[in-house]
């Protein structure tokens, strides 16, 4: 963060300081929640949490070096008090946005999030130092918290957003409010929350009325693919920019194809020229979500032929999102179990197809949670899909969701023993480890709730014998 003293904190966050000797003492580290985080000079905020209370970690983050715990009671160490530390660390992340100067990009979406805000950040950091959001910490906590990790040098700010009910973007926004708003896609993911894909288009949308007017730089960055992004067009005083493979879109993709081993190539086309490139990532879902990178960056000043060398070489910084590695034996494990819904399921098979040509192809699929009313048809598609693209096996993990996806598969015509439904992850480790052989390939996803991860790491584990290539 950039140094505040604690006695400038505590004005911001309309605080009391506590046990303080000396309020011009300086915060030069991170702002952090998690005491392990604890380096000298930092803030620690304490969260209450449902099993553990930050407040109780106070006298141990002090004498690991934090100046300060920002706290909603005396804690017996240095601390700035308030009432409620969410709402304070919003108010420090305001504060701090607005002395950075920074160029503040945020993006949201329904799939893609995660991986598009990658690939901006190894992009933009190529031009001047940039901070992004770690992972997908993309809420009330973890936004302010990224904001915060700034320092003065830092020239982009890009925040992943994410939404469960309408108002939640609108509160992020009015935390870090950005230049540059990116949305990438209406899908289903939440539909059970959110009733419907019009209410997500109505939540996804509060982040271009965020926006300053095109005068002002404002510039909204929206899927031209997605007649639901497209329209929120409608909603934003910002210049427009549209990406897509759409004729009509300002920063398109032309030529698309997968190579053998399921990397996306094409033609990258911008308003001020065009360049060939090749991807490390896997799957043509992500040509999508370079095209929004690519528009983001070119707004920000860089040439198609700079965007196209920082594509071509970004890979993929976050766990688990389509995280693959070779074992000795040659058996391809595919990790994409952080997260699924039925867009990015369908997107990971598809990828699974296009890498498992001339080999045999595992589908380790489980449930998709928060699909409400469209879950039994959603699971049930899936199933279907894999059969169409003719996945050598799946094997559906889990309860009533995992036997919709197997039922998918019978109804298309899995009459023998290409689908199966196993109870949980072990039994689906049991089955893989007595049946893959040499040169298969296995993608395994599932919403994060499942915990399929464990699966991938199993099987990587079972063929680490010499040495592992990870991609």
């Amino acid at each position: 963060m950039i140094a505040l003293s604690l006695a400038e904190i505590a004005k911001v966050v309309g605080g009391q300081t506590h046990d303080i000797p000396d309020p011009s003492v300086q915060v030069t580290g991170p702002v952090v929640r998690d005491s392990r985080e604890v380096v000298p000079g930092s803030l620690f905020a304490a969260f209450v949490g449902e099993r553990v209370d930050g407040h109780d970690y106070a006298r141990a983050v002090t004498e690991a070096g934090a100046v300060a715990v920002l706290a909603s009671r005396p804690v017996g160490v240095p601390a700035i008090v308030v009432e409620d530390v969410q709402t304070a660390l919003g108010a420090l992340a305001r504060h701090v946005v607005r002395r950075l100067g920074a160029t503040l990009v945020a993006l949201t979406g329904s799939a893609g999030k995660t991986s598009t805000k990658d690939l901006i950040a190894q992009v933009l950091r190529r031009k001047a130092p940039t901070v992004f959001t770690p992972g997908s910490l993309n809420n009330e906590i973890g936004l302010p918290l990224t904001a915060l990790s700034a320092t003065e040098e830092t020239r982009f700010l890009v925040l992943e957003m994410g939404a469960r009910g309408i108002g939640h973007i609108r509160y992020l926004t009015g935390l870090t409010p950005p230049r540059i708003g990116l949305v990438l896609n209406v899908g289903s993911a939440h539909i059970g929350e959110f009733g419907g894909r019009e209410q997500i288009a109505q939540a996804k949308g509060e982040l271009v009325e965020a926006l300053p007017p095109a005068e002002e730089g404002g510039v909204a960055v929206l899927n031209a693919d997605d007649p639901l992004v497209r329209a929120m067009a409608s909603r934003t005083k910002a210049k427009v920019v549209l990406f897509g493979e759409s004729a009509e879109a300002d920063v398109r993709a032309e030529n698309v194809r997968l190579t053998d081993s399921g990397q996306p190539s094409f033609r990258l086309h911008t308003p001020s020229g065009a360049s060939d490139l090749t991807m490390r990532l896997y799957g043509e879902h992500h040509v999508s979500n370079a095209l929004a990178a690519a528009a983001v960056a070119h707004e920000l000043g860089m040439s198609a032929e700079e965007i196209a060398t920082a594509l071509s070489e970004a890979g993929s910084l976050s766990r688990w999102r389509m995280e693959v590695t070779e074992r000795p034996d040659g058996v391809t494990i595919v990790n994409d179990a952080y997260n699924a819904n039925p867009e990015s399921m369908r997107a990971a098979l598809r990828a699974l197809a296009a890498m498992g040509k001339g080999r045999r192809t595992w589908a380790v699929l489980g449930k998709m949670a928060e699909l409400g009313d469209e879950a039994l048809a959603e699971h049930d598609a899936v199933g279907r899909l894999a059969v169409r693209l003719n996945v050598s096996k799946l094997v559906a993990v889990g309860g009533i969701e995992a036997s919709w996806l197997q039922l998918g598969a019978y109804n298309e015509g899995s009459w023998g023993e290409e689908s199966v439904h196993v109870s949980d992850a072990q039994a689906a480790i049991d089955l893989l480890r007595s049946e893959l052989r040499p040169g298969d390939v296995v993608l395994v996803k599932a919403s994060r709730s499942v915990g399929l991860e464990s699966v991938a790491q199993a099987l990587v584990e079972t063929g680490a014998e010499g040495e592992v290539a990870a991609r």
